[in-house]
This record gives C-alpha cells, sequence and structure tokens, in this order.
C-alpha cells in the first residue's frame, strides 16, 4: 500500500480498517473504523480533505478525490462504493450505496438511504434525494426504495465487507 504525506497532511486510518497492498491513500484523509480500501483504489487528499465515516467499504479501482479549495470530500457511516466508482469533491451521507462505475462530481449531495445506480453520473450540484435510486446519465430518479426490496440491503453490503475485509487482515 502507498501511504504518502502530502503537504504535511498524513492519513489517519485506524488499526481496524483494512487496505489492500496496492492501495493508495495520500494527504489528508481521515478513516472512521472498520473500513476496507481495496485493491487499485486511490483515496488522494491532496488538494482539499477527505472524511470518512465508520464502515465504509472502497471497493477495487474506486476513486476518491475534490475540488481544489472548493469541495472536500465527505463520506458518511455505513457506506459502499462500488468497484471502480468515482467520488469527486461531493457529500455522501450515511447508508448508500454508489454503483460499480457510477460518478459523483463536484458539490453533489447523495441523501442518506439511497442508491446511486451502477454505471450512474450524477452530474455537479446534484442533490440525490433521501429513499430514492438514481441512474442513467445524468442520473435522475428513477424511483422511490421500496423498503420490502431494499431493506437491510445497503447494511448488508457493508456488514459483509467487514467480514470479507477481516479474512485478509487474517493473513497479515
Amino acid at each position: 500500500m502507498l501511504i504518502k504525506t502530502v503537504n504535511g497532511k498524513t492519513p489517519f486510518i485506524p488499526d481496524d480498517c483494512y487496505v489492500a497492498e496496492n492501495a493508495t491513500i495520500v494527504g489528508d484523509v481521515i478513516f472512521g473504523n472498520l473500513c476496507s480500501v481495496w485493491f487499485n483504489a486511490v483515496v488522494r487528499g491532496d488538494v482539499h480533505y477527505i472524511k470518512i465515516g465508520n464502515k465504509v467499504n472502497i471497493q477495487d479501482g474506486a476513486i476518491i478525490h475534490c475540488t481544489y479549495k472548493k469541495h472536500p470530500t465527505i463520506i458518511g457511516n455505513n457506506v459502499s462504493i462500488g468497484h471502480n466508482a468515482m467520488l469527486h469533491g461531493c457529500t455522501i451521507h450515511d447508508n448508500v450505496l454508489i454503483g460499480m462505475g457510477a460518478i459523483v462530481m463536484d458539490n453533489c449531495i447523495v441523501e442518506s438511504n439511497s442508491i446511486v445506480a451502477a454505471g450512474s453520473v450524477v452530474t455537479q450540484n446534484t442533490v440525490v434525494k433521501s429513499g430514492s435510486i438514481y441512474a442513467g446519465i445524468p442520473a435522475v430518479k428513477i424511483k422511490d426504495i421500496n423498503q420490502s426490496d431494499f431493506a437491510g440491503e445497503i447494511e448488508r453490503i457493508s456488514n459483509n465487507y467487514v467480514m470479507y475485509s477481516g479474512w485478509y487482515k487474517e493473513e497479515e
């Protein structure tokens, strides 16, 4: 893993987090507990800060960055960021799933208990409303989350990634 100080700012990663050997974390980045950063993921807090809550998984190939002197990236608790997703200068509230390959751009807010579908592009300044699914390019609301279909799904994925990271930590 590459963990690097930039401009005097060093990432803070609690001992209970898992960081894959080829993940990159640089600069002003603070992780909560029970997080995981997977293979080839990049979390780059060089131009602004990145604050990540508890039980966040940043899956393989995902990129987290911010906007110089404008927008930090803030991620709440219990968030899953899918493979090859990109978050840039945005705010993600609690209990959110960002699908594989999705892009969330500058100054967006993804409210709690929502899903950004795989391959979607959430364009600058968009607010993804709580309890909804956004999809497409540009991403728009396609439906409310039906609690019978999605009850516990976001939590289940987050908990699974804590379990998966435990498998890797046992091997260290």
